[in-house]
């Protein structure tokens, strides 16, 4: 997308992991994709997104440049923004949900172990939603496009608000509407059914804008909706509200 003497900005594909991680090496990576067609040994990402989240993604190119970000981060002095599409309309059209976030613990009503929810030893937790449309899906119902703006950096931090919010994201396998889809995807059993009820085979969540001093100026770098998202938010019509 960009190339800079000091960083690339990238499309991460869904799907593809940004590094390495723990010995998987039958799921691309970024990191390692960009290395080999570059050239360039020293690229490193300053953040990460999820396998299945797409959009915006640094790379460092030196060991300056990795500081630099390493720096930013740290202070908060880079915005991010994501969108997202949920089932459901909001009662709102800008609102923050500030609700701290914890593990939930392995329970009759829970089978996996890193789900994130509101608990009253969580960790604060603030993210500003801002609803961009509704439409009304012939096959799906309604449908929000949301804008999500995380003020702090908590696990599966938009997923699990969103969840408190009543508004689970299309396609999350986790916090979405049939709590045993993520147990039935790990051991490769999902049902057709489950999977038409996720939609795509994706949380529909993307990284969008990044925003950030750089050298004294005001960057702002934005990545279009990918692919996926898009083309079911253009099924949907028109907004109906």
């Amino acid at each position: 997308m960009l190339e800079h003497p000091d960083f690339y900005l990238i499309s991460k594909p869904p799907m593809w992991l940004t590094h390495r991680t723990r010995g998987r090496y039958d799921v691309p990576s970024v990191l390692d994709y960009m290395r080999h067609e570059l050239g360039e040994p020293l690229l490193a990402p300053p953040h990460r997104l999820d396998r299945e989240t797409s959009g915006a993604q640094l790379l460092s190119r030196d060991p300056d440049a990795a500081r630099e970000f390493f720096w930013l981060f740290k202070e908060h002095r880079l915005t991010k923004t994501y969108l997202c599409l949920v089932h459901g309309q909001p009662g709102w059209q800008d609102t923050t949900i500030d609700a701290p976030l914890g593990f939930v613990g392995l329970s009759e009503n829970n089978a996996v172990q890193i789900r994130q929810g509101v608990t009253e030893d969580g960790r604060s937790a603030r993210t500003r939603f801002v609803c961009l449309g509704t439409r009304l899906h012939p096959l799906h119902g309604p449908l929000s496009l949301l804008e999500a703006l995380p003020q702090s950096g908590r696990l599966h931090q938009i997923r699990a608000h969103l969840s408190v919010a009543g508004l689970p994201m299309v396609g999350d396998k986790i916090y979405g509407r049939d709590p045993s889809a993520f147990v039935n995807f790990v051991v490769d059993k999902l049902t057709d059914v489950q999977r038409r009820a996720l939609i795509l085979d994706r949380q529909a969540l993307h990284a969008w804008r990044l925003e950030f001093s750089w050298s004294g100026a005001q960057t702002r770098l934005e990545v279009p909706l990918a692919e996926d998202i898009a083309g079911l938010w253009a099924e949907a019509g028109t907004d109906s509200a």
